[in-house]
C-alpha cells in the first residue's frame, strides 16, 4: 500500500536526526569510529556522505586552519608510496595476512577503500578465522558502498566469535545507516550488551544511547502510522 506522504516526511526526518546522533558519535574524538569499541580496531574516517556515492575533489581543499587538504588523487599516491616496501614481499610471501592487512590499513586511511578491501580480502583468505580482519574488511566494504558485503562479512565473523564487540557494534551501525534498519540494528546491540557485560561504561552509555533513539525513532514512526490508520488513511503495512 502506498504511504502517506505526511507520514513519510516526518518519518524520514525523524530517522535523519538518528543518522545525524549516529555520526556525532562517530566523530567524538579522533580514532573512535566503526568498531572502536575495543583497542585493536582499525579506526575509519567519519563521513556524512551517502553510501556508495562517490566524493569527488578536482582541486585541493581548505582545512580550518588554512592548510591545503589533499584531494584524492594525492592521497593515493602517497598510499602507494608507502606501500611499495611491503608490496615488494608479497612475491616471495603471497600469503602474508600480516603484509597484506598493513597494505589494507595504508589503502584504508587514505580514504582508497576499494584497493584497502581488496587486500583487506586476501588476508581473510589467508587466515579466515581472524575476526579482526574481517572487521576491517568489511569497514572498506561498507565505505566502498558494498553494504550487503561488509554485513555478509561481520556474520561470517560472529560464526568465529559470536561475542565479538566489534562486529555487533558495526553490524548495528551498517543495518542503521545503510540499510536503515532500526530493527536490525537494536537486535544487533542488544546482543552486544548482552554478551560484553565486561564493556567499558562509557563505550555501554554510547550504545545505549544510540539504541535511544533508535527506540524513540520507530516509537514516533508507530505512533505516525496508527495515527493515519485512526483518520481513514492507508499505513506503508502489509
Amino acid at each position: 500500500m502506498e504511504r502517506e506522504p505526511g507520514a513519510t516526511s516526518a518519518a524520514s526526518a525523524s530517522l535523519q536526526a538518528t543518522h545525524v546522533y549516529v555520526m556525532a558519535v562517530i566523530c567524538l574524538a579522533t580514532g573512535l569510529s566503526m568498531g572502536y569499541l575495543l583497542r585493536g580496531t582499525l579506526p575509519t574516517v567519519a563521513s556524512t556522505r551517502t553510501v556508495g556515492a562517490p566524493t569527488l575533489q578536482t582541486g585541493p581543499a581548505v582545512a580550518r586552519n588554512g592548510s591545503h587538504v589533499p584531494t584524492l588523487d594525492q592521497m593515493k599516491q602517497m598510499a602507494d608510496k608507502q606501500a611499495a616496501p611491503l608490496l615488494q614481499k608479497l612475491p616471495s610471501d603471497p600469503g602474508n595476512s600480516e603484509v597484506l592487512a598493513q597494505i589494507g590499513t595504508i589503502y584504508h586511511s587514505s580514504h582508497q577503500f576499494r584497493e584497502a578491501a581488496a587486500y583487506y580480502g586476501k588476508a581473510v583468505q589467508a587466515d579466515p578465522s581472524n575476526v579482526a580482519l574481517r572487521t576491517r574488511l568489511a569497514a572498506s566494504l561498507y565505505r566502498d558502498g558494498d553494504v550487503d558485503g561488509a554485513i555478509a562479512q561481520l556474520n561470517q565473523a560472529l560464526k568465529y566469535d559470536p561475542k565479538d564487540a566489534n562486529s555487533l557494534f558495526n553490524l548495528g551501525m551498517i543495518r542503521l545507516q545503510g540499510k536503515r534498519d532500526g530493527r536490525g540494528a537494536l537486535a544487533a546491540w542488544q546482543r552486544l550488551l548482552k554478551s560484553n557485560p565486561q564493556l567499558p561504561p562509557e563505550r555501554k552509555a554510547t550504545v545505549q544511547k544510540l539504541m535511544a533513539d533508535v527506540l524513540t525513532t520507530l516509537g514516533e514512526q508507530h505512533a505516525m502510522q496508527g495515527a493515519h490508520r485512526d483518520d481513514g488513511h492507508p499505513s506503508n503495512s502489509n
